[in-house]
């Protein structure tokens, strides 16, 4: 299979030069994902709202690609304030639960202080 470039419309796609996800092989590359809305490009203040979008962000790329959030194989997490993992956990699990990926939780700076998670996820393509 050939390696398939999936956009979301964000700008910042072609100023830093990468994709929102990449299909190559049997998988799916989705980059860090954060909570911007890309139609209204808003983003709440609220970690747990970000997350959720987050979510919706990352399973539309998966959709494009030919997968979904039950095929992600792993799942990193990067909060620059690690206060704000916890209360985003029923959101993860909404997403997730039956996916179960493998997991890890970094905390680190993000580009935009209004940026209160990140997520990046690798799935399979759908059977």
């Amino acid at each position: 299979m050939k390696r398939k470039h999936i956009s979301s419309g964000s700008g910042f796609e072609a100023k830093i030069g990468y994709s929102r996800a990449v299909v190559d092989g049997d998988y799916v590359f989705v980059s860090g994902t954060t909570g911007y809305d890309y139609e209204t490009m808003t983003i709440s203040a609220d970690p747990v709202e970000q997350a959720e979008q987050c979510f919706r962000n990352i399973e539309k790329a998966l959709v494009q690609a030919g997968s979904s959030v039950d095929n992600i194989v792993r799942v990193h997490y990067i909060f620059p304030e690690k206060s704000d993992f916890e209360p985003c956990w029923p959101v993860f699990k909404k997403y997730l639960d039956k996916a179960r990926p493998a997991a890890t939780m970094f905390v680190a700076g993000l580009l935009d202080e209004a940026m209160k998670l990140e997520i990046e996820v690798t799935a399979r393509l759908d059977a």
